[in-house]
């Protein structure tokens, strides 16, 4: 019968701690929010970007030694150097006209292959970045009654972060079904 008492008591006593020890505050229940500062890192995406531009190119030379300039230009010439000379000096104003002609001729024909040209559209391409921020996490100053401190967390805390046994709750609780979840 005494052992009966002796555990009748230690039951009743220790029901009544455990419900004194929920009834009395442990501490506050939420931390207040006092800042928050994002944390960001840069994010390069790369990109191509591509244009058209007309491009000049110099036409294939078909006569790359200008014999054809030289010779017109050696027959004009020898033809003006004949009507120019009389006698013997007749044949060494032709010959005279005939090399000059000649070299003009054929720097004429090298000036004239030298602009020939033709233009073609290309599209040409170029890699460029683009650079954007992403929030990585949260730099939070909060107050715990008279103490102050700051936390790092993954989410923008609200106004106040959750406190479990003295303890700050830094993630998330989970969602429940059919909940939208909080920002």
């Amino acid at each position: 019968m005494m052992l009966g008492i002796g555990l009748g008591a230690l039951g009743v006593t220790a029901g009544g701690a455990v419900a004194t020890y929920n009834l009395v505050d442990h501490g506050p229940k939420y931390a207040d929010v006092v800042a928050v500062q994002p944390l960001t890192e840069q994010i390069k995406t790369p990109r191509e970007v591509c244009r058209d531009v007309v491009v000049n190119h110099r036409a294939p030379v078909r006569d790359q030694h200008q014999i054809a300039g030289t010779v017109v230009g050696a027959l004009a010439g020898g033809l003006l150097g004949n009507q120019i000379g009389a006698g013997s000096g007749k044949k060494l104003a032709t010959v005279a006209g005939a090399a000059a002609g000649g070299y003009a001729g054929n720097k004429i024909q090298e000036n004239m292959q030298a602009n020939d040209t033709y233009s073609t559209t290309e599209t040409r391409c170029k890699t460029v970045k683009d650079t954007s921020e992403r929030v990585v996490g949260y730099d939070v100053d909060y107050r715990l009654g008279e103490k102050a401190g700051r936390v790092r967390m993954d989410h923008e805390p609200g106004d106040r972060i959750p406190v479990k046994d003295g303890q700050l709750v830094l993630t998330r609780a989970p969602s429940a079904p059919g909940e939208l979840g909080s920002r």
